[in-house]
């Protein structure tokens, strides 16, 4: 009965050993794959505000329509060229991106009238409101098509 006590006991080990070594080999993989996927959930550049209603009377002066407003921010230190990436909101309304670079940790607001582009204020030069005030979704997508960021606000029929 002893050397079937000691032989159970040696194969309970060699399992637990066995458990311990591919918990520990899964363990990595795991970490690195909640890191991958944190990385996909924060964009290098995002939409970080949105003034989709125009505060005060709209009236379609300049000064209502560049009181709308999205914001773009560069989560990174680096500097990112904006070249080519756009800006839509959900009935198609595109602005696209010149020559813009957009500062480490800056961050820049699109209005949607006219005006003089600066380093920090961009400005559409529509006659007309792009954002819905009850509901609305902006999509910024970068140069090659590919969605980068997306905010909606309400309920789209």
């Amino acid at each position: 009965m002893s050397s079937a006590s000691s032989s159970v006991r040696r194969i309970a080990a060699t399992v637990l050993a066995a458990g311990a070594i591919v918990s520990a080999a899964a363990l990595p993989a795991a970490a690195h794959d909640g890191d991958r996927h944190h990385q996909q959930q924060r964009p290098r550049v995002e939409i970080s505000r949105v003034q989709a209603d125009s505060p005060g009377r709209e009236d379609r002066s300049n000064r209502s329509l560049n009181a709308e407003w999205v914001e773009i921010r560069n989560t990174t230190r680096n500097p990112i060229n904006l070249r080519g990436w756009t800006l839509r909101d959900s009935d198609g309304n595109r602005y696209r991106f010149d020559n813009v670079r957009i500062g480490g940790r800056d961050t820049i607001r699109i209005h949607t009238g006219n005006g003089r582009d600066t380093r920090t204020d961009l400005f559409q030069d529509r006659r007309d409101y792009i954002w819905d005030n009850r509901a609305d979704i902006a999509t910024l997508r970068d140069d090659r098509g590919r969605t980068v960021d997306t905010e909606s606000w309400g309920r789209r029929r």
